[in-house]
């Protein structure tokens, strides 16, 4: 889809061994830029997955172990990366109760790591494009950024968190050729979602098909899953010379999920 227009350039995607992050790492990988693989573990596999990445695309592929629930290591990621042109928070958690169960520990961690920790890598990177005079920032929300669901009170309040905090940063960098937007999913196939398809079909006594359909894409009008080739396409064009003027605003990729 792109040629490889993003040669030079260093990108570093927050939580990014497998699922949306892993797709948005290939596809800005394939767009010539090198990259930074991240995650809170320092397997083997890990490197050898950013080995494996190297390999396919031709570029360069570090993994740098960082926990993005803890502040100092989010900043230190940045840091040890040595170059920042392209930032992609990614990292996130899940947990869902309803408000008066909800755990207060997993309260604190979805906040810390799907909203606090971008606050983090952003303020660490911001200076490091500031210097060399180009920036790209790209958030992953979710369709949770524009919309609720019941249950999900700290993910829904992440989110939308991190949409304001996208408009924010376009605002303080609208004078520099620096962006930075937020990509909104709606279900994507990712690894984890495939896990959970057992275990929902034996809880509600459903076929496969009819929980793709019927529970896990209930309020995706497309009834498609959207795919992480899809969500890194997105953040490569918004990378991309095109989406120069494209600041401060969300791209939602949820088959007609928020138009609603």
């Amino acid at each position: 889809m792109f040629e490889r227009f993003l040669a030079g350039k260093t990108a570093i995607v927050t939580g990014s061994n497998s699922g949306i992050g892993l797709g948005v790492a290939h596809r800005l990988a394939k767009a010539g830029a090198d990259i930074v693989l991240n995650s809170f573990t320092d397997r083997d596999e890990d490197h050898a997955l950013a080995q494996k990445l190297a390999e396919e695309h031709g570029v360069n592929v570090r993994y740098i172990m960082a926990d993005m629930s803890k502040g100092d290591d989010c900043r230190a990621l940045i840091d040890k990366a040595g170059r920042c042109d392209i930032l992609v928070n990614n990292a996130g958690i899940q947990h869902v109760a309803p408000i008066p169960d909800f755990p207060v520990a997993k309260w604190d961690a979805i906040i810390a790591i799907n909203l606090t920790s971008a606050f983090h890598t952003t303020a660490a990177a911001l200076p490091v494009m500031r210097e060399a005079g180009w920036g790209r920032i790209v958030n992953i929300a979710s369709a949770h950024g524009l919309t609720a669901s019941t249950y999900k009170s700290a993910y829904v309040a992440a989110k939308h968190g991190l949409v304001g905090f996208t408009k924010v940063t376009a605002l303080e960098t609208a004078r520099e050729p620096i962006t930075c937007n937020a990509i909104c999913p709606g279900y994507v196939l990712t690894p984890l979602v495939e896990a959970q398809i057992p275990d929902t079909m034996k809880e509600y006594d459903m076929t496969r098909e009819q929980v793709i359909q019927n529970v896990m894409l209930e309020r995706q009008p497309s009834k498609e899953f959207a795919t992480v080739e899809q969500m890194g396409d997105t953040a490569v064009f918004l990378c991309s010379d095109a989406a120069a003027q494209i600041t401060g605003t969300t791209i939602s990729v949820d088959g007609g999920w928020t138009a609603l």
